[in-house]
């Protein structure tokens, strides 16, 4: 097994059309997605109101990636609730069946 990578990496991208320098341990890939995100929401701000300022348009977009981020953590916890439910049900169940109660005499 291999030891983690903790080096970070210096990438050069354009975030709505600004130049940034951005220091990351993640891959090149992952970075262009996350850049990729974000450029995408900053850009459906812009082009939902032509009057709108290029701040506002950041704090929407931030704003619509945090709406993402609580409705996939409600999803998830919900999903998770649900999965504990179904388990304890079923080791109720068997705890209830006759093979339960059978013991291994010494």
């Amino acid at each position: 097994m291999q030891p983690e990578k903790n080096t970070s990496e210096t990438y050069e991208v354009q975030v709505a059309g600004l130049p940034l320098r951005l220091k990351s341990s993640h891959d090149e890939k992952t970075v262009q997605e996350l850049v990729d995100m974000i450029d995408g929401k900053i850009k459906e701000a812009l082009s939902a109101n032509s009057n709108i300022s290029f701040q506002k348009a950041l704090l929407l977009a931030s704003l619509h990636v945090a709406e993402d981020l609580v409705f996939l953590k409600r999803a998830v916890r919900n999903r998770l609730d649900t999965l504990e439910d179904k388990t304890k049900s079923i080791l109720t169940e068997l705890d209830s069946t006759p093979l339960a109660r059978l013991t291994v005499d010494q």
